[in-house]
């Protein structure tokens, strides 16, 4: 099945996914000037009054860079939401994405079908996040037109399922836009998710150690210092199973390897209250394929290794 249209204007085949506290409209703008997918969730502008006016920067500054340069113009940028039920700002932040017609709307933690007709209402496509087949064909049965497939490694609220089996079960019985998400952090796992089945990559820990992104420096730092031994999964943080830094758990003054289990029904994300984000503040979401990452870079040198990277693995491939 080929793309819908407003996918075929990306250039390399990555999705950046939206990261809490750390994705703004500076990174966002970076990645899709790079020619990928940028995106952030809603949740990140506070107060909500902000994301009006982040909508409008982000809208506003790319069509004067494509305005600029109509031969390679920027890619869609997407914005995040959290349909679970603790985000009481989803009606508000919905509606601002209709205001904005944003091209693409990743939605995550639930499914819902007044969601997926808001943003088809104005010709927007919605991907939603999952961890396991059962979860991707409940979301395209209630209209989602693509999925992005959680798998093993990857950070934040991650899944456990391998991404060969995971890619595998999907691709059995859907054929619209798929995004593979775990532990791609290199040129060579973009091409490796395209020869899976995936359409995308979708890239996120790498992008916390560039320069336009809202990470402490010392959370970039630890990216770069990091390897995939250095990620733990936990669901005492948020109730949900997610990837985090073992130094910044450490680092609150607890034990890696002795963390509680979380209750899912006391969900801290979700509209982000001041506990929340404090969460995600101290104890820092990474996934596990941080050892490509050597140094902090700018967003565009980033995606100039991954293409080169890409390219290099291609042509390996058809020799």
């Amino acid at each position: 099945m080929p793309l819908p249209e407003v996918l075929k204007r990306v250039q390399f085949p990555v999705i950046a996914s939206p990261m809490f506290i750390l994705s703004v409209p500076a990174l966002v703008i970076a990645q899709c000037q790079a020619g990928v997918v940028g995106s952030m969730p809603s949740l990140n502008a506070r107060p909500a009054s902000q994301l009006d006016d982040w909508l409008a920067e982000i809208t506003e500054t790319l069509a004067a860079y494509n305005a600029a340069n109509p031969d390679r113009p920027a890619a869609p940028f997407a914005i995040n939401q959290i349909v679970h039920k603790s985000n009481d700002r989803l009606e508000q932040d919905l509606a601002l994405c209709v205001k904005y017609k944003v091209p693409l709307v990743i939605t995550s933690l639930g499914a819902r079908t007044d969601v997926n007709e808001a943003v088809h209402s104005y010709g927007g496509l919605v991907m939603h996040d999952i961890i396991n087949n059962k979860f991707a064909r409940k979301a395209i049965e209630k209209g989602a037109d693509g999925l992005i497939a959680v798998a093993a490694g990857a950070g934040g609220h991650a899944g456990t399922i391998s991404p060969f089996a995971l890619i595998q079960e999907i691709r059995e019985w859907f054929e619209g836009p798929l995004a593979l998400s775990g532990a791609i952090a290199t040129g060579r796992g973009v091409l490796a998710a395209q020869a899976m089945g995936a359409d995308f990559a979708y890239i996120g820990s790498a992008f916390i150690a560039t320069h336009e992104a809202r990470a402490a420096e010392a959370y970039k730092q630890m990216v770069v210092d990091s390897n995939s031994q250095d990620i733990v999964y936990s669901s005492q943080f948020t109730g949900v199973n997610g990837n985090y830094l073992r130094g910044s758990i450490s680092n609150a003054g607890l034990d890696p390897d002795k963390l509680a289990i979380g209750d899912p029904s006391q969900m801290t994300f979700g509209s982000g209250g001041d506990s929340a984000a404090k969460v995600w503040k101290d104890i820092w979401g990474c996934g596990q394929g941080i050892g490509a990452v050597k140094k902090v870079v700018p967003v565009s040198e980033l995606v100039a290794r991954l293409k080169a990277e890409y390219e290099e693995a291609r042509q390996r491939l058809c020799r």
